[in-house]
C-alpha cells in the first residue's frame, strides 16, 4: 500500500516537472545547424572535415575503430592518486612520437598519423580533437550509442607515462586494478570492452593485421559478448601468439584478456548479461565513455556539445550464433543468469574477413 502511494506521488511530481519545464534555448549556427550552445557552432565544420578526410565519408571502417581505441589509450593514462598523466587530454596525439613507442600502443601510429594533419587544420586542442573524433567515428557504426562530447580541454602538458594501458597478456586482477586506479569498477571495465564489437587486432599477430574480434565488426552489437564465450577451435594466423587464445571462428581473434574476463567470477555475470541485450550494452557503454572522456579534466569548465555528434543508425535485431554453433558451444561462467535463446545462422561455418584498410 505504501509502495502504491509512493508511486502515485512520484508520478504526480514527474508530471508537474514535465509541465513546468522550460525548453532550453537553441542556437542556429551560421552554417545552418542548431545547437544548445553557440560555442559548439565551431565544431560542426570540424565534424564535416573528420567525416570527409578521416572517416572516408562517414564509414564504420578501420579509422572509426581506431579513433575509438585512441580515445581509450589517451584517457586511461590517469590515476586518481596522481602521477600517471593528464587523462583525456590528447597527449597521445600531441606527443605521439613518445606514446606510440609504448608496447601497449602498438599499431596506434596509423591513426595518429592519419589524425595529426587534420588536427592541425581543426584549431582544436589535442584532447578535444581525439575525443570528438572518437564520438564521431563511433556514430558511423550502426547500433552504437550517440556518445557525449564535452568541449574545452586545455592543451596537454606532457606525455602520459608508459604502462598505463592494460594489455591482453595481463591477468584479470592486474587489469581490474588498473581500471580501479583510474576510477572504474569491474562492470564499467566490461562496459568499455563493448568497443571490441567494432575492433580488430593489428599487432597481436603481425601476419594478419585487421583481424576482427567478432563476426559483425561493422555493427555495434553484442555479438562479441557471445563469441568470446564460444568454445575455441583454432588460431587465425601464425599459431598461438602472446595475448590470444583459441578462437571459435576462422579469421577471428579472441584476446586472452577478453576470454579471462568473461570467465572470472568478478565480471562473468555482467559479461553474460550483455549477450543479446543491446539496450543494456549501449547504456552502460555510453555512461562509461562519458566518464572516460573527461578523466583528468575540470568538467565544470567544459561545454556540453554532444549535439554536434551525428546520430547513429539503430540496430534492433537479435544477434545469432554463427553457423554450426549453438547453446552447447557456450562456455557458461555465470550459472546465476539464464542464457538467452538465440537462433543460428544457416550454412557452413564462416571465415571472417579482415577489416578493410588495415
Amino acid at each position: 500500500m505504501a509502495f502504491t502511494r509512493l508511486s502515485a506521488i512520484l508520478s504526480v511530481a514527474l508530471a508537474a516537472t514535465q509541465v513546468c519545464a522550460v525548453p532550453a534555448k537553441r542556437v542556429t549556427c551560421k552554417t545552418g545547424q542548431v545547437t544548445a550552445n553557440a560555442a559548439c557552432c565551431a565544431l560542426f565544420p570540424v565534424v564535416e572535415l573528420m567525416q570527409d578526410q578521416l572517416f572516408d565519408g562517414s564509414e564504420c571502417g578501420e579509422e572509426a575503430h581506431s579513433a575509438l581505441r585512441l580515445s581509450f589509450h589517451d584517457a586511461i593514462g590517469f590515476s586518481l592518486r596522481g602521477g600517471k598523466g593528464g587523462g583525456a587530454d590528447g597527449s597521445i596525439l600531441a606527443f605521439n612520437k613518445t606514446e606510440n613507442a609504448f608496447h601497449a600502443n602498438g599499431g596506434i601510429d596509423d591513426i595518429t598519423d592519419g589524425q595529426f594533419p587534420i588536427f592541425l587544420q581543426s584549431g582544436l586542442s589535442a584532447g578535444d580533437f581525439v575525443h570528438l573524433a572518437a564520438a564521431v567515428g563511433t556514430s558511423n557504426c550502426p547500433g552504437a550509442p550517440r556518445l557525449e562530447f564535452m568541449f574545452g580541454r586545455p592543451p596537454p602538458k606532457a606525455p602520459a607515462p608508459d604502462l598505463t594501458v592494460p594489455e591482453p597478456t595481463d591477468t584479470v586482477t592486474k587489469i581490474l586494478e588498473r581500471f580501479a586506479d583510474a576510477g572504474f569498477s569491474p562492470p564499467e571495465a566490461v562496459a568499455l570492452l563493448s568497443s571490441h564489437t567494432i575492433a580488430a587486432a593489428d599487432v597481436v599477430d603481425v601476419t594478419i593485421p585487421g583481424t576482427p574480434f567478432d563476426s559483425t565488426v561493422g555493427t555495434f552489437d553484442t555479438q562479441v559478448f557471445l563469441e568470446v564465450l564460444l568454445k575455441g577451435k583454432l588460431f587465425p594466423g601464425n599459431g598461438s601468439q602472446p595475448g590470444e587464445v583459441l578462437s571459435p571462428l576462422a579469421g577471428e581473434m579472441r584476446l586472452q584478456s577478453d576470454f579471462r574476463i568473461s570467465q572470472d567470477p568478478r565480471t562473468a555475470c555482467f559479461w553474460q548479461a550483455m549477450v543479446n541485450n543491446q539496450e543494456l550494452m549501449i547504456a552502460e557503454f555510453r555512461a562509461a565513455m562519458s566518464k572516460l572522456q573527461v578523466l583528468g579534466q575540470d568538467k565544470s569548465r567544459l561545454i556540453d556539445c554532444s549535439d554536434v555528434v551525428p546520430v547513429p543508425k539503430s540496430f534492433t535485431g537479435n544477434i545469432k550464433f554463427p553457423a554450426t554453433f549453438s547453446r552447447k558451444d557456450v562456455q557458461i561462467a555465470c550459472p546465476l543468469l539464464p542464457f538467452p535463446n538465440l537462433a543460428t545462422v544457416a550454412g557452413p561455418a564462416p571465415t571472417i574477413p579482415p577489416v578493410p584498410g588495415s
